[in-house]
């Protein structure tokens, strides 16, 4: 059976999108299931995240997108035995406007993964915090979105932006894509705003909450300096046990 293609995608910045991505990867790995973690993102965080220099790297997910390398020369190993890696570097930038003039642009990241798929129970794709041909690739190429979502003022404004986006390439460019669910990151049970948030992202979504809430947890922000997941970090953290749990739940939908 082909691998379950995971999109973790959020337009905003800075709301535990690569924490996501990297930690459930990794608990997929850690549950015996063989997962690519694929890095879209300019920035490159789930490359140093899973420890993998970034410094003169050939090749990257740059040149899959491009059609210079095949997806299976550009995969690297880490240090779980069933986690993958393709990584990414700063010159993915110019592939958003390199892409334009290609054919079937949308759907470069799809094709490309189609050869590698039997391989993997699972494909996590970590998008970069924008909604431009990167993330519409990996929506083409997913068949679940899972969003990470903080729990901030502004939080629900980009929310609706984004479940149209994915809405609009159901339609015209993947009609199996599904929202795999919302889990709200960052959170801190001792401020007011935070609860509010999360009552009103359970109104207005109902059933498409995880029932998994990530909280804000000193070992995570340090896991990606030493290059490794938070359960290889410190796995009796409170963000190692809350990504191991919602790590089952997404087992549980498998």
């Amino acid at each position: 059976m082909s691998a379950k293609s995971i999109a973790v995608v959020n337009q905003k910045g800075g709301v535990g999108k690569t924490t996501t991505a990297v930690n459930v990867a990794a608990g997929l790995a850690l549950a015996g299931r063989p997962t690519l973690l694929i890095d879209l993102d300019p920035q490159g965080n789930a490359t140093t995240g899973l420890g993998v220099q970034k410094s003169g790297m050939y090749p990257t997910i740059y040149h899959v997108l491009l059609g210079a390398e095949s997806l299976e020369k550009a995969v690297r190993g880490s240090e779980l035995s069933d986690l993958r890696l393709v990584p990414s570097d700063i010159d993915l930038v110019g592939a958003e406007i390199e892409l334009v003039g290609l054919e079937r642009r949308e759907h470069r990241l799809a094709e490309a993964l189609q050869p590698v798929l039997d391989a993997y129970s699972y494909v996590v794709i970590d998008c970069p915090p924008s909604l431009g041909l990167l993330t519409i690739n990996a929506l083409a190429a997913a068949d679940r979105v899972l969003v990470p979502l903080q729990c901030e003022f502004y939080a629900l404004e980009g929310l609706t932006n984004l479940l149209k986006t994915v809405k609009l390439v159901r339609e015209r460019l993947n009609p199996r894509l599904a929202i795999e669910g919302i889990v709200l990151t960052m959170f801190d049970g001792r401020t007011s705003l935070a609860l509010q948030i999360r009552d009103e992202v359970h109104r207005y979504f109902p059933g498409e909450i995880f029932e998994t809430v990530i909280p804000r947890n000193i070992r995570l922000t340090e896991a990606p300096s030493h290059g490794k997941p938070v359960m290889l970090h410190d796995l009796r953290s409170s963000g190692a046990i809350a990504y191991l749990d919602l790590t089952r739940e997404v087992i549980r939908h498998e």
